[in-house]
């Protein structure tokens, strides 16, 4: 099995996805075990004055007035992971509270939070053991970190609470722990603080976006290249001397990719024939302005992400000089800002593949395509309701579209009062991929048909090879009405799994 190394420099986007979704190994690095150590001998040199130190003897938040003796400060650690356990609605998903997890032990390794190589060690116990925290959907806010969710994970650590065990059934914390043979760990001064803020949720779930939206947005460029060969659409807009006059870096390689598709293909350039074009509409033409943007959207995203994935989120936080200094690093805004405006960007793609999936189906505006792609239109209603589904799906894009990150409500008594939302805006991303998904299979759906509908007419070799491609993964082909959904079920698993862009590769080689 794979091995993830963790050192004090940060993590990478592929190590996230490695741990998060395909269950790598965690290790800690000796570099990191130092670091650890050296910083908890300055976090117990401060423990032991009688100058309260923020975190370290102190209440938290609003609470933070309030000096704590030595004798109830592990009292105190236990209390802020109980107490922000505080969690509502349904459970995160699997791959989420491993890449929180992780996200965490990232920012302890770093030597920045004070936090002992033991408890270091048994957060990667938990998840080389497959035990994955219940974690649920409500009670973060995006500041001071994502309080609620990671607390229900250093309550796992304390062998409190409900975890999922890796035969999938959730059970006591405390029962995992024992049957895997990690002990609990004991708080001490400032752990459980740090083991609770931090940008580490919404930060993984960013970083899976930034993965699936990257084969998301390829596979648009598929669909867009078939639905210009359904609709008899001319390939010249996608010459690269007129991308380069406007050299926006994702507009090029959108129209390349598109272009690279279409190689070969004898349905482009019949846009003067029996129902003359001097242009095709705007869907058709400005497919790769509009995912253009989306790509580098997303470039700007991964910078975000990169510089996130490098850091060190805590507060107060050890510094190398030995000072452990209070800051509002926790903050979220950064993050929060591009998972709203990849939700802004996806919704975008959504919609003009929408548009073009809608012409597809209207034989005024098909050139020559039967009405909604039937076999004997009346009688069969083809792909009708398909676009219905489409648009409602589209539809609620546009309402997750609306930005988290533009709203805050103030929290602790109004200590803290002005928040992200960072979490809110990374949750329903995750939505809007899904929808993508399902947007781009039901083009993918209609634009097969169509092409294969072309009688006479060779389609590219590459949408050749996706056609075959999507028949043999069980989307049946042009014919009578029949039940739908299993059509677009396999349709969106097709998508959904990559195979779509591995198709057309197949013909073009990697697209960009």
């Amino acid at each position: 099995m794979h091995t993830v190394v963790v050192g004090t420099s940060g993590v990478t986007a592929s190590d996230v996805l490695a741990v998060a979704r395909a269950g790598a190994r965690v290790e800690l690095s000796a570099e990191a075990v130092t670091a650890l150590a050296a910083a908890r001998g300055i976090v117990d040199a401060l423990a032991a004055k009688p100058e309260p130190v923020y975190g370290v003897s102190t209440g938290f938040g609003a609470l933070a007035t309030r000096h704590i003796s030595q004798e109830l400060r592990a009292q105190l650690q236990r209390n802020i992971v109980r107490s922000h356990a505080a969690g509502m609605g349904p459970r995160v998903e699997r791959e989420v509270v491993r890449a929180l997890m992780f996200l965490r032990l990232k920012t302890v390794c770093s030597g920045h939070t004070g936090v002992r190589p033991e408890v270091a060690q048994t957060m990667a116990d938990v998840l080389n053991a497959g035990i994955t925290p219940v974690v649920h959907e409500y009670g973060s806010l995006g500041c001071s970190g994502d309080l609620a969710p990671l607390s229900h994970c250093a309550l796992t650590l304390m062998g409190e609470g409900d975890a999922e065990g890796p035969d999938g059934a959730v059970r006591p914390a405390g029962e995992l722990l024992a049957e895997h043979g990690i002990a609990p760990v004991e708080l001490r001064e400032k752990e459980g603080l740090a083991l609770l803020n931090g940008t580490d949720g919404m930060l993984g779930m960013l970083v899976m976006a930034l993965a699936d939206l990257d084969t998301l947005y390829k596979s648009a460029d598929i669909t867009a290249a078939l639905s210009l060969e359904g609709l008899l659409g001319t390939d010249k807009v996608l010459a690269p001397e007129l991308h380069a006059i406007r050299p926006h870096p994702g507009q090029g390689a959108s129209a390349a990719n598109m272009l690279a598709v279409l190689r070969g293909s004898e349905l482009t350039g019949h846009h003067q024939d029996d129902a003359p074009r001097v242009q095709d509409a705007y869907s058709v033409r400005c497919a790769p302005q509009v995912a253009g943007a989306g790509r580098d959207t997303l470039a700007h995203a991964r910078t975000v992400a990169e510089r996130e994935l490098a850091s060190a989120v805590d507060n107060p936080v050890v510094l190398p000089d030995g000072r452990v200094e209070s800051n509002g690093n926790f903050h979220g805004a950064p993050v929060a800002y591009v998972l709203d405006f990849l939700a802004i960007a996806a919704a975008d793609l959504a919609s003009i593949a929408e548009r073009r999936t809608d012409r597809l189906l209207d034989k005024n505006r098909s050139h020559g395509l039967p009405p909604f792609l039937a076999d004997d239109p009346g009688v069969d209603s083809g792909l009708m309701i398909a676009q219905y589904t489409q648009a409602a799906l589209v539809s609620e894009m546009k309402r997750l579209a609306v930005p988290a990150s533009a709203d805050s409500i103030p929290s602790s008594a109004m200590q803290e009062d002005h928040v992200s939302m960072g979490w809110s805006a990374a949750r329903k991303l995750r939505t809007a991929v899904d929808n993508l998904t399902r947007v781009i299979a039901i083009e993918l759906y209609a634009a097969t048909r169509a092409v294969e509908l072309r009688a006479g007419l060779t389609p590219a070799p590459a949408s050749r090879a996706v056609i075959d491609a999507v028949r043999k993964a069980g989307v049946e082909g042009p014919g009578p009405d029949r039940f739908l959904s299993p059509d677009l079920a396999a349709a969106d698993a097709f998508v959904r799994a990559g195979k779509l862009v591995a198709a057309a590769q197949t013909v073009t080689g990697p697209l960009q």
